[in-house]
């Protein structure tokens, strides 16, 4: 059976990203496990052992307290939603968030990590926007990114982004198997800009090697990729995209502001990262 992680700090951005992870297991065949990672406080004080014991008996019990509280309200959402035959575990564990992740994906052999996400605001960044940025770049996984605005709706459109390499036609196997899971439709996104190179016999290849699949290519002509992306996910009313592994800083704008162009590049549907295959 697959796993999918499930991060949570038990907020309202987190229990909304809950339920995509659930579809997401109820569809592919999965089971859910939930993981509240807390770090302990460094304490700068010496020779005293005995009040470091205190205050970490202290922060491990009100954490405890805190997840024993919460689990529940998890069941509850996956009753609420017709799901509460989805298979759940729950952990939690104290140490560096996106170190600990990183660790549960590898010796659990995670899947897809499903994760919420809140955009920066100016140059703070929230709980889990800089974190599912770090996550998607740094492990294996197949991982999901819920903005916090996003509301589950049935899977029905998936955009890919492309740029007509050979491992980009490898995760596009992967997200037509995908798709086909929840009966959705796949357009397949190439933004040309004035420094692209693609032949036009790559191109016509693709389009012969899924020929039987539910795909249909699209090719744009701009200088900004990330603008170009968001407007067509906005004109096909995408409900999912998913593109093959970028650079951090392309992920973290798409859930942030960009500073430079003054203006709210913000994305509103969730993001599906894909490893390059080793």
């Amino acid at each position: 059976m697959k796993k999918i992680l499930f991060p949570t700090d038990f907020s309202e951005t987190s229990n909304n990203a809950f339920v995509y992870a659930l579809h997401l297991a109820k569809n592919i065949g999965a089971e859910v496990l939930t993981v509240h990672v807390y770090e302990l406080p460094v304490v700068d004080y010496i020779n005293v052992p005995a009040y470091l014991a205190d205050i970490y008996d202290t922060v491990e019990m009100s954490n405890f307290q805190n997840y024993k509280d919460q689990i529940p309200i998890l069941h509850e959402i996956a009753e609420r939603n017709g799901l509460s035959d989805i298979k759940i575990s729950n952990i939690l564990m104290d140490g560096d968030l996106v170190t600990t992740i990183l660790q549960l994906i590898k010796e659990d052999n995670i899947d897809y990590v499903v994760m919420g996400t809140k955009g920066a605001s100016g140059l703070k960044e929230t709980f889990l926007g800089s974190v599912t940025g770090s996550i998607m770049t740094d492990s294996d996984a197949v991982v999901l990114g819920i903005p916090e605005e996003s509301t589950y709706r049935p899977l029905r459109r998936i955009t890919f982004t492309t740029r007509f390499r050979e491992k980009d036609q490898k995760a596009l196997k992967k997200v037509v198997k995908l798709a086909k899971k929840f009966d959705a439709h796949v357009d397949c996104l190439y933004v040309k800009t004035s420094k692209s190179d693609v032949k036009d016999i790559v191109i016509a290849n693709w389009k012969h090697n899924f020929a039987d699949a539910d795909v249909t290519f699209h090719i744009i002509e701009s200088n900004d990729v990330e603008q170009a992306i968001f407007d067509f996910t906005e004109q096909h009313q995408t409900d999912l995209l998913a593109m093959l592994h970028y650079k951090r800083g392309f992920f973290e704008s798409l859930f942030s502001r960009s500073l430079t162009k003054k203006m709210a590049f913000h994305i509103k549907i969730p993001l599906l990262a894909f490893h390059e295959d080793k």
